[in-house]
């Protein structure tokens, strides 16, 4: 069991948890400096704010890091509590960019992507801090070259875990404990919603815990209900971050991170349910597994951002209580 399934499991995880860090350290430092203006001048109306929430939070891939800077100007009074309601809807939809690029199942051009990112990254060095090449009219791209390079390196390590997890897939089918929680997960769906709750809260990425499911479903060791029961606990559990944040925030930060909890579990709560249509709409536009995973998560977090974004423009929201003090 160490062999066939904890060692490649534990080392695949640190695989793609390394390449999300890395590709998301590298994209915070490339859109970074401007993501505070952008909150700023693009959260007029709730459909501005899903919008700017889908943008940003694409780009960083991180909903957890838009957040949580969304209840930072609440707290500083830069945003209003109204304004970021729609920012909190649009993360849900552009987190889902990281699982849709894992769903093509393109682990085959990893390695040679985390190659040419290396070289690249490598040229960079040649020309700018070790000046063996001397190219003053390359200076000014050498920065989003480089951070182009580790965001690409970056993606690549997180393919690379994918495969390196889609490899205990028969192992895992064979133990006597998953097939306890598989009997389980059939005759409730709580059960997978919960696993996914807590394993996102441990690991403080949604994007992860899904990763892994998609491993799992692809190797034909987990069936498709029960991984879109999982998709939906994490993302409940990518709620924990948020939370922490907001222990120490005023008042109006804390209703962000109230709003936060409130659409992800209400929406996961309301589509418990319906998890075989869920699936079945993700199956009707691709047979792979893993595709039908990252579909299933996409339309669940539309639907869920799209039915809350009327409620964004009540006027309630805009009481004294929920304005930072």
């Amino acid at each position: 069991m160490m062999h066939a399934i904890i060692a490649p499991l534990i080392l695949g995880f640190a695989i793609f948890m390394f390449g999300m860090k890395l590709m998301e350290l590298a994209l915070s430092r490339w859109a970074g400096p401007y993501l505070t203006a952008v909150l700023k001048r693009f959260t007029a109306t709730p459909v501005h704010g899903l919008l700017t929430g889908t943008a940003t939070t694409a780009v960083l891939q991180s909903s957890t890091a838009v957040t949580v800077l969304s209840i930072g100007l609440v707290n500083s009074g830069l945003l209003t509590f109204s304004r970021t309601l729609g920012i909190v809807l649009g993360t849900n939809i552009g987190t889902c960019l990281t699982t849709e690029l894992i769903g093509l199942q393109i682990g085959r051009v990893a390695m040679p992507m985390l190659i040419a990112a290396s070289a690249a990254w490598l040229l960079t060095a040649l020309v700018g801090e070790m000046r063996i090449v001397a190219l003053n009219r390359a200076q000014p791209f050498l920065q989003p070259v480089r951070l182009l390079a580790v965001a690409s390196a970056g993606f690549a390590l997180i393919l690379i875990g994918i495969t390196t997890m889609q490899s205990i897939g028969p192992a895992v089918q064979a133990t006597r404990m998953f097939g306890a929680f598989l009997e389980r997960s059939q005759d409730s769906v709580l059960w997978g919603l919960a696993a996914g709750t807590l394993l996102t809260a441990m690991v403080h990425s949604s994007a992860a815990v899904i990763g892994l499911v998609m491993g799992l479903a692809s190797s034909g060791a987990m069936p498709i209900d029960v991984s879109v029961a999982i998709v939906l606990g994490a993302n409940i559990g990518t709620c924990f971050t948020a939370i922490l944040a907001a222990i120490s925030a005023t008042n109006a930060g804390r209703g962000v991170a109230i709003a936060h909890i409130v659409l992800n579990a209400a929406g996961a709560l309301l589509f418990l349910p319906f998890i075989p249509l869920l699936a079945a709409a993700a199956g009707a536009i691709s047979d792979a597994p893993a595709a039908q995973i990252a579909h299933a998560q996409t339309i669940f977090n539309m639907a869920c951002s799209l039915l809350a974004l009327p409620l964004c423009y009540l006027p309630v929201w805009n009481s004294r209580f929920l304005q930072p003090l």
